[in-house]
């Protein structure tokens, strides 16, 4: 990563560091396609939040022992079996939700928490299969943001286990099908040549080719700086983006000064970090970082990589092995 782009963030400082203090501002939000949960997932999700998995999984199997054809019970399952490591289990949770469907919305959801089920897996061409569906369901509704939101969905699986060709097909076909909204306003269009930036970026560095990923960090930058509406929301993944790079080139400190700077809550993050500590040397440093990603209760991409990554990590196992 050259000094330039290391200097250069500041080029467009106050809405970076303003958007960096909003670290909150989610990449890509799951689709939201119904009303308030039942009382008994949230009761559930707040005993995932407090470190038990089984409690909440126990709850939620009490429920369908009363109610077998209960979707949010079925799905929630689903989640907590993925959280525990046990996606076979996990899979037949949430396809028993995709038959029990009341609606395609419904069926959607359940669709989704499938792909990303085999994200936990670690499997791209599987996640890439059930967010087809979901997509499926958005072209359907004439929903084109959403559409390229699970292209990109599916994206980040690929290139989070080594599939950079179909990951960089999907981000393409991401950017492509949000585009193609009727009357796309100017800091909509501005977020998906930023995505698509972002994303070439990250392919690139993973393929070991330095040059173009600066290129493309370098373009992304200048998107947020062309367009302050957009780079309100977005400016906070630049450092992510940057960092991201500097770790996958070799430059740990450069790397460890801007992933510092990204969403500290995202488990992804976690993980880069930890990685760029190990590199450094730091091991206890490193270890904290896995242990944080280790305990997110998400059930998303960033949540799909960093559990079992994190966990593998901190079992002494070598994560891929």
């Amino acid at each position: 990563m050259t000094a330039e782009i290391r200097g250069s963030r500041c080029g467009a400082a106050g809405v970076l560091i303003v958007a960096t203090a909003l670290a909150g501002v989610a990449w890509a939000q799951p689709p939201q396609f119904g009303g308030n949960q039942p009382e008994f997932v949230r009761q559930g999700q707040q005993l995932l939040r407090e470190g038990k998995p089984e409690e909440a999984l126990a709850l939620y199997q009490t429920v369908l022992k009363a109610n077998p054809d209960s979707v949010p019970a079925h799905n929630a399952a689903g989640v907590a079996l993925d959280l525990m490591g046990k996606g076979e289990e996990a899979r037949r949770h949430f396809q028993k939700a995709i038959d029990l469907a009341p609606n395609a919305g419904a069926k959607a959801n359940a669709q989704r928490a499938m792909a990303m089920s085999w994200a936990f897996s670690g499997n791209c061409k599987e996640t890439v299969r059930y967010e087809q569906m979901v997509i499926q369901y958005y072209i359907e509704q004439k929903d084109f943001y959403n559409q390229g939101e699970m292209a990109d969905e599916a994206a980040r699986v690929c290139i989070d286990n080594g599939d950079f060709d179909t990951a960089y097909q999907w981000y393409r076909t991401g950017h492509d099908l949000g585009l193609k909204q009727p009357d796309i306003p100017a800091d909509r269009k501005s977020l998906w040549e930023f995505r698509w930036e972002h994303a070439q970026a990250r392919v690139a560095a993973r393929r070991g080719n330095h040059a173009e990923a600066e290129k493309h960090v370098k373009a992304a930058q200048a998107l947020l700086e062309k367009d302050p509406d957009m780079a309100r929301q977005q400016a906070v993944f630049f450092p992510y983006l940057v960092g991201y790079v500097a770790l996958y080139s070799g430059e740990y400190k450069a790397a460890l000064e801007q992933l510092q700077r990204a969403n500290q809550n995202d488990p992804f993050i976690q993980c880069l970090i930890g990685d760029t500590y190990e590199k450094l040397g730091e091991k206890e440093k490193a270890a904290d970082y896995y242990k944080k990603a280790s305990r997110t209760t998400a059930h998303n991409p960033p949540a799909a990589y960093a559990v079992p990554y994190a966990r593998r990590k901190l079992s002494g196992e070598k994560p891929g092995a």
